[in-house]
């Protein structure tokens, strides 16, 4: 965006999220009970936007100024729905890596993970079948007498650990996340990380002596995630800050993202299931709510919507790269000649929303290239519309 807002003479407007960073509506109480929490949804955010944006124009004497909403993952999401719900704010919403289809029963539960274990096999099978073999070697040393300390030692812990779930997660996060970033160029977005991330984590796996447990490759793989820039001499796994602020999530989680997950057999990670019961259960635990799985379906649609946004809807790109285990619960394929869907196949995690740099792809190029042409064309026609009226 700030590469191409001066092309379109256009103000950048960056809105914070109510309940995350600065914007507190209860300050340090804001996080104390479902009473405040309540407060803390997606059509609440919209409704923020809305206002935001109506009132800066006003303050601006621009009324008439188009404007174009672009978001990424969860915010994808809320500037797809923005558009549908605000049609009379925004002409036009540019969702990448918004996974609108991730809910109730519309994308197959098991297509994240599989996702995420297909960009490792596609790295290499040796790879994903090191990762896929990990988790029981974990499993077994856990057992030992003296395991935790054993898993400890293994995985240069900072402190001894005092559960094998917390080294179980750390090694997961790592393979998930750099699946998600698994961009073409060094990036700096969850951590510091080389280009194709993916391919490095195999290449450590594959370079390991034949010897070595596949416990300890895994380990070396995930370390690449965690320490890149080889600045850590041990790990914390436990206790640690919420350093993506993703507290909040954890609670729309638990009321209205309701995207349930499991683990296939075909998947690299232990296969799991998910019982809406136990999920339920946890969050009536942790917060005193219970979820509302259809309400996202409810409220903003999913079920066919092909063929509800081809007769209702216009001006939206949806954009996906298939190396994004969140593509899968994205819009494929286009609607109509106006919601159009942009799909490329080396993608990660909203790629296209990165700033271009000398070592972008060709692929890369071209995408933002359509984007910047299908923008202009809104504009356009809104222009067009504006001096006939």
């Amino acid at each position: 965006m700030v590469d191409i807002a001066p092309k379109f003479n256009a103000l950048l407007v960056f809105i914070e999220h109510r309940f995350y960073g600065d914007s507190m509506p209860f300050g340090n109480n804001s996080y104390k009970s479902a009473k405040t929490l309540g407060y803390l949804n997606s059509q609440q955010a919209l409704a923020d936007y809305a206002v935001l944006i109506r009132s800066l124009k006003q303050n601006l004497s621009s009324d008439s100024s188009p404007v174009v909403v672009f978001g990424g993952s969860y915010g994808g999401m809320l500037a797809a729905w923005f558009r549908l719900k605000y049609p009379h704010i925004a002409i036009g919403a540019v969702a990448s890596s918004a996974p609108i289809l991730q809910f109730d029963k519309i994308t197959p539960w098991s297509s994240f993970y599989d996702a995420v274990s297909q960009d490792f096999k596609d790295a290499s099978l040796n790879c994903y079948k090191v990762i896929k073999g990990s988790w029981a070697e974990l499993d077994a040393l856990s057992t030992h007498d003296d395991g935790l300390i054993e898993v400890s030692k293994l995985f240069r812990t900072c402190k001894a650990l005092h559960s094998v779930y917390s080294a179980r997660d750390w090694l997961w996060e790592a393979f998930v996340y750099t699946a998600m970033v698994n961009y073409p160029t060094e990036a700096n977005f969850m951590m510091p990380l080389p280009a194709y991330p993916v391919e490095e984590m195999c290449k450590i796996i594959d370079g390991l002596p034949k010897g070595a447990s596949k416990l300890s490759k895994a380990f070396a793989a995930a370390s690449l995630y965690y320490n890149y820039t080889q600045t850590e001499k041990c790990f914390n796994l436990e206790g640690g800050t919420d350093s993506h602020g993703l507290h909040g999530w954890d609670w729309q989680a638990c009321t209205e993202m309701v995207m349930p997950m499991t683990c296939s057999n075909e998947s690299m990670f232990p296969p799991s299931s998910f019982s809406y019961k136990e999920f339920s259960q946890d969050c009536k635990n942790q917060y005193g709510v219970k979820p509302r799985p259809h309400w996202i379906t409810t409220e903003f649609g999913g079920y066919r919507i092909e063929q509800v946004l081809k007769r209702f809807g216009s001006n939206m790109i949806f954009s996906n790269g298939m190396q994004d285990p969140w593509s899968r619960g994205g819009v494929l394929k286009n609607i109509s000649s106006s919601i159009v869907a942009l799909v490329t196949q080396k993608g990660a995690h909203h790629v296209d929303f990165r700033s271009e740099t000398k070592n972008d792809p060709d692929w890369l190029i071209m995408q933002r290239k359509q984007e910047v042409a299908i923008i202009e064309k809104w504009l356009e026609e809104y222009y067009k519309d504006l001096k006939q009226n």
